[in-house]
Order: C-alpha cells, then sequence, then structure tokens
C-alpha cells in the first residue's frame, strides 16, 4: 500500500499514494538512476548509481533504509552489488524470490547468487552477424523458474537457463521482431512472456515457443516499456509518444490514456483552434493533436496525411507541416509536404468543419499549391460573414505568394456545394516570399520577401508600398 520512488536529486521517497503524501525521505546523496524493491528485502532497496571515478559507469547498489523515526533520514549505508551494469531500469532484473540479481550491459550478461556470493559471466558473439546486432537492450526473470530473458538490437529475445554453470548454461532463441527489442515482461506465473518494440505491436509468446504466439497490432507507437499488474490481470505499455495503454490478459485493448504527443519534431508550430480553445501541433506521424491544456488531455486527433506510416529509417514519409484556421474555426488548411526530396512533394489541404459528425472533413486537395516549400499561410480574418469575405493566402520559397478564394461547384455531381482555387499570385522582384499577415480590418495584407515588407490592397491586389529593412531576412511579420 505504499510507494517508493527515486531520484537523480539523491533522495528516495516513501509515498502513501492514495492521499499523495510523502512519508518519509532517505537522502542518499548519490545520483540515482533506477529502483528496485523485493519482496524479500524488507529493510533495504537497490539503486543504481553513477560509480563516482569513472564518467558513464554505473554499480547497482544495496541501501539500507534505516528504521529510525523523523521524516527525514540519511540513509548513507551501500553496498556494492555489481559493478559495470548499465543505467536503463530495464538492463537490471532480479530472479525469483530474490535469489539473484542479473544485469547486461552492450554485450554481457552477468549473474550475481546472493547466498553463495558467485558471480557469472557470460557473453553473446560481438560479430555483427548477417541479421544484425546481438546487443542486450532489456531482460527479465521468470517469477518461479530459473530462466532469464534477454531482448536484443537485432530483433531476438535468447532464454538462458541452467546459468549456476560457467561452462555449461544453455540458450533458445525466439525471433519475430525486426528491430531491437525494448522491453520484456513474464506473465505472473510464467507461462506466457510479452515483448515490444517499434513496430507498434504488442507480441505474447507461449510456453516459450517460437511456434506459439499472439499478437496486438497498431498501438499507436514504439514501447518502450512492459508491465503486469500483481494479479496478473491486466497489462500495461508505455509508449515513445507518452501514451499508457492497458490490455486485458487476454491481449484485448482496454483502455487507453493519453497527455500531450510527444512528436520528434514541431514543425507546424503551436496554434490555438478558435472552437475548443485547445493547443493544435503535430502529434503522431501525419497527424494533428487537439490538446486541451487545462485537463492535459488530448481531445482528438485528425488525420490529415491519411498514409499508413512505416516506422523505418531512411524512409521519406509525408509530413505535415503547416496549420492555419480560419476566425471562427471553421475552416482549417494544413500543408504537408515528404522531406528532402530534390522537388519537394507539396499539398494543400482545405477542411470543413462539420457540426453533425464534430469533425473537419477534408474539402479541396491542392497538388503543388507552389514550386517550392510554403513558407507560411494566412486566413483574412472578417468575423462578420466568414464565408463571403474568407481568403487564404500562401508564402513561398518559389518567389511568389497565392491568394485562394472559395468558389460554388458548378459540377452537378460535387459532393460539396464550394471547394478552393486560386484566384491571384503576387510577386516581388523574384525575392522569396517568407511571412504572410492581414491587417486586422482584413483590408490591407502584407507579406515579407526577404529583407522587404510590401503591403496590398486585399480588394484590387494592388502593391501600396514597401519597407526595407536590411541587413538580415524578416523573420516574423
Amino acid at each position: 500500500l505504499q510507494l517508493y520512488s527515486s531520484s537523480l536529486d539523491g533522495s528516495i521517497k516513501l509515498w502513501d499514494f492514495m492521499d499523495g503524501i510523502p512519508i518519509k525521505t532517505f537522502t542518499v546523496g548519490s545520483k540515482l538512476l533506477a529502483l528496485y524493491a523485493l519482496a524479500s528485502c524488507e529493510d533495504s532497496v537497490f539503486v543504481v548509481i553513477p560509480k563516482s571515478d569513472k564518467r558513464d559507469t554505473f554499480q547497482l547498489v544495496s541501501v539500507k533504509l534505516t528504521k529510525a523515526a523523523g521524516q527525514d533520514l540519511e540513509a548513507k549505508e551501500l553496498s556494492v552489488v555489481l559493478d559495470g551494469v548499465d543505467a536503463s531500469q530495464k538492463r537490471i532484473a532480479f530472479g525469483r524470490e530474490g535469489e539473484y540479481v542479473a544485469s547486461v550491459n552492450e554485450v554481457n550478461l552477468q549473474v550475481y547468487f546472493f547466498k553463495q556470493k558467485q558471480l557469472n559471466r557470460f557473453s553473446v558473439s560481438t560479430v555483427k552477424t548477417k541479421s544484425g546486432n546481438n546487443r542486450f537492450t532489456c531482460i527479465v526473470c521468470h517469477p518461479t523458474e530459473d530462466c532469464i530473458a534477454t531482448g536484443h538490437a537485432d530483433g531476438k529475445i535468447r532464454l538462458w537457463r541452467n546459468f549456476y554453470h560457467k561452462k555449461e548454461y544453455t540458450f533458445s532463441t525466439l525471433h519475430w521482431h525486426h528491430d531491437a527489442v525494448m522491453d520484456l515482461a513474464f506473465s505472473v506465473e510464467g507461462t506466457n512472456l510479452l515483448s515490444g518494440g517499434v513496430e507498434s505491436v504488442l507480441v505474447l509468446w507461449h510456453n516459450e515457443s517460437d511456434y506459439q504466439k499472439d499478437f496486438l497490432p497498431r498501438l499507436g507507437s514504439a514501447i518502450e516499456y512492459i508491465s503486469m499488474s500483481s494479479d496478473g490481470a491486466l497489462c500495461c505499455t508505455l509508449h515513445a509518444d507518452n501514451r499508457i495503454t492497458i490490455i486485458n490478459s487476454n491481449l484485448r485493448f482496454c483502455k487507453s490514456i493519453q497527455g500531450l504527443i510527444k512528436c520528434t519534431n514541431v514543425k507546424t508550430g503551436l496554434v490555438v483552434d478558435p472552437r475548443t480553445k485547445a493547443l493544435v501541433l503535430n502529434g503522431e506521424p501525419g497527424h494533428l493533436q487537439f490538446y486541451c491544456l487545462q485537463s492535459d488531455q488530448q481531445l482528438f486527433s485528425l488525420d490529415i496525411v491519411q498514409r499508413q506510416y512505416i516506422h523505418q529509417a531512411g524512409l521519406n514519409q509525408a509530413d505535415l507541416v503547416k496549420v492555419a484556421f480560419s476566425a471562427q474555426g471553421k475552416w482549417l488548411a494544413t500543408v504537408e509536404e515528404r522531406e528532402e526530396v530534390t522537388d519537394p512533394e507539396l499539398q494543400l489541404k482545405l477542411w470543413f468543419y462539420d457540426e453533425e459528425t464534430q469533425s473537419y472533413k477534408l474539402n479541396t486537395r491542392i497538388n503543388t499549391p507552389h514550386d517550392d516549400h510554403i513558407t507560411d499561410m494566412c486566413f483574412r480574418d472578417m468575423d462578420e460573414l466568414e464565408d463571403d469575405s474568407l481568403i487564404l493566402v500562401t508564402a513561398g520559397r518559389d518567389c511568389v505568394f497565392k491568394v485562394w478564394v472559395m468558389v460554388e461547384d458548378t459540377d452537378p455531381e460535387a459532393q460539396q456545394s464550394v471547394s478552393w482555387s486560386c484566384d491571384f499570385v503576387g510577386s516581388y522582384h523574384n525575392y522569396q516570399a517568407t511571412n504572410c499577415c492581414f491587417s486586422e480590418d482584413g483590408s490591407l495584407l502584407a507579406v515579407s520577401f526577404e529583407e522587404t515588407v510590401t503591403v496590398w490592397d486585399s480588394v484590387t491586389w494592388d502593391l501600396k508600398c514597401t519597407f526595407c529593412h536590411p541587413p538580415g531576412k524578416i523573420r516574423y511579420v
């Protein structure tokens, strides 16, 4: 009913987590990188700390937690259990009933038996085989038998037995993952083994057999951690995009807890949705996330790119780079591009908010709206009658800005009454267009071309005046 936590500030705290109050704080006085509490050791815990004299080397130590009274206590009684361990929580595991501890680092596995005070070391070959890299990525011990499961960078899982003997140990191999095994977990009885990685698929292996396995695919993003509930009824996965998924023991999806999606590069910048006041930015690949700051929850995710994302390094995939909302949030404009191709593949999409479905519906798709990257876009915000006066402007590295307006669809078979088309193209001395912005009343449009701001009449599209601002490109208008 109580919880231990450790921190880089060198303290271990004991919490009453139901009430959310700290009961005790033990000061260890060294950075704590991982923490393990065993049922068999009542008065001590194990932590990973940096080795004082060497950089990037770590050791597993046992910390005695004093029973003394008081809230703030010192825990300076440390004893080293293993040297040369990895700092990651998932590269150390304790064997059945805490009889031994196993640790992996690079290509080495060490097992230390507490009662016998015996340390056995094993290593896998460093030779890069055809299938790739043998390096260890994670380790877990069987709850009731003497068996250790290790995950490897080449996607293989090894099951080690008989490791009491330095020479006569045996191992068998399971292989499904095409990339590194990120984490492993045994079921409570130990009959099943769970594994996960970048494929976003949870794999359930039955009876350590390569032939008997079940899958729960499409979990959204790479699985970084797997954890079992103590009664074995639920399993929980933590994903690279800051999501927790709760799964029933029969591998049925149960619930997802999603905060702000962690994405590698927020290319859209931060935009506010006028309708929900949500923060809008890149979410999972090809999606736009609507995130509520008040409740720290994702309201919804809009699939913009509408293509299957493939988790593979070096693949040029279409990505969402620009977003703009009209004043009332009735229209949404998005730009996606396929990266780093000499001839960038661009798409401008216009979405209409559908009251019935309470979501955005694709209205117009424009392939290659500009011949080079789109640098900025903005709607003309006229609050009174949005549709009549609504204009979208895009600026591009192809040295032009374009004005897009709504036109009525004359095609009798058209599904919608309006679509968007280009109404005007403006340029200035063949300079690259960098930013655009309408005045508050919508009568003027400012477009920056490198070091110059140009001002245009938004009815006749006449160039009114220019402001020159050397030296240096204008970054924001």
